[in-house]
């Protein structure tokens, strides 16, 4: 029987199809630039090897489509994917936790279209070819923000007039829950203590950016709010910025509110500030010679650590510090930087062991703090669709327990050599 993790974006789609009885990756891949005329899949298997075809995909459904083609072609009986795992980036306050896709889901998903107008058009369109080319799978929805809605109420609303938040929803969600959510459960693993002991500050820093500070096992505060462009300063969003500042743009400009969506979501954050680079390895080697690639990577940086220490203050005892994604798992530069003049607050990186924790070189999790570091410092590669395919399979055998302090997962245990 075969698990596949699904997650649609905006103009991509990412598969991966897992055997739901070892939980290991049979085949995965990528379709991008769904809705262009050069759109391609690249199909990848466990050996490294890939196989790429250039297909045109006006839309989700289509992408699907030649998805099941090319794993038919890569012998993956159809019939034996018994359950379909889609990520879903908004749940709102509705959803704490994965549900079965049912029509009330979905209209309650429907619901979050004009928040996330990219984004939430691409998860239903994928749902629904999930359920036609698959009837006989069980689809479940696993939401970015589940893991989030544990915050305190101190935490998520705002101070702003109340009916914004009851009439409109109006409040702090944060994203990027379901990575958090694994790696919260790997360092607890490499700490040797359960999940409900442990105080951590996990960074998940890759093209988006959040924090998220846990106590006890539980996210009680993020770095992100009601959209994805709060916080960390980010590759095409600005992270904080004084909501005045935007209206006083906005007015001076005589910019749409779509205009200044794309504006806050495509033309900020390090491209913003470099005018030309969104990807951090680009404002990395420019960051000698380009003042402005200088200067976005000390934004950044002052950024980042200055969440650090409002977390620490907010949890009091921080038992480790995680950096996991793209940049948080294969940017031994910035982690240093991160951590630099954090000493004081029992935060001390060993520059060797940050050197060699590389993901792209298959480092793998580790430990990267210097040995008399009160606080553990880890790597940690994420695996979000682990958690998806394991809370599919949850729902599926009616196992799944909505409190992820008490579910199950294969993931939550020590490896032999943390024994």
């Amino acid at each position: 029987m075969y698990i596949m993790a699904l997650n649609c974006g905006s103009s991509s789609l990412k598969y991966q199809i897992f055997d739901a009885d070892s939980k290991k990756q049979v085949v995965g891949g990528n379709v991008e630039k769904i809705g262009s005329p050069d759109s391609f899949i690249t199909q990848k298997y466990p050996d490294g090897t890939k196989q790429k075809k250039e297909v045109p995909m006006k839309n989700h459904n289509d992408a699907l489509g030649v998805v099941m083609g090319m794993l038919r072609d890569a012998s993956v009986d159809m019939n034996e994917i018994r359950g379909v795992g889609h990520r879903v980036v908004m749940g709102g306050s509705k959803f704490a936790s994965s549900v079965e896709i049912t029509d009330e889901v979905m209209r309650e998903i429907q619901n979050w279209r004009d928040l996330m107008p990219l984004h939430i058009p691409a998860s239903l369109m994928g749902i629904e070819s999930a359920r036609q080319m698959l009837p006989n799978a069980t689809q479940v929805a696993v939401f970015d923000t589940a893991f989030l809605q544990t915050m305190p109420e101190s935490s998520y609303r705002y101070a702003i007039p109340e009916a914004w938040y009851k009439n409109l929803g109006v409040r702090r969600y944060g994203f990027h829950g379901t990575s958090h959510l694994y790696v919260s459960k790997r360092a607890a693993a490499m700490l040797g203590k359960p999940a409900d002991k442990c105080n951590l500050i996990t960074m998940h820093i890759g093209s988006g950016a959040s924090g998220v500070a846990i106590k006890n096992g539980i996210a009680v505060d993020t770095t992100l709010g009601m959209t994805p462009t709060a916080g960390l300063v980010m590759g095409t969003r600005p992270g904080d910025v004084d909501a005045g500042a935007l209206l006083y743009v906005m007015e001076k400009l005589k910019l749409t509110p779509e205009q200044m969506t794309k504006h806050m979501n495509k033309d900020s954050g390090l491209m913003g500030i470099t005018k030309c680079f969104a990807d951090r390895r680009d404002v990395e080697s420019n960051r000698e010679t380009n003042p402005d690639c200088k200067l976005a990577l000390e934004i950044e940086v002052h950024n980042v650590k200055k969440y650090i220490g409002a977390f620490m203050a907010e949890l009091g005892h921080v038992d480790a510090l995680v950096f996991t994604a793209g940049v948080g798992e294969n940017d031994n530069y910035l982690r240093a930087k991160y951590c630099e003049g954090l000493e004081e607050l029992g935060i001390k990186i060993d520059p060797a062991k940050n050197d060699k924790a590389l993901a792209r070189l298959d480092a793998g999790e580790c430990e990267i703090s210097a040995p008399d570091s009160r606080v553990k410092i880890f790597m940690i590669p994420t695996n979000e669709e682990i958690v998806i395919v394991e809370d599919t399979i949850g729902i599926m055998n009616k196992t799944y327990d909505a409190n992820h302090l008490k579910m199950q997962y294969s993931f939550a245990k020590m490896n032999e050599k943390q024994k």
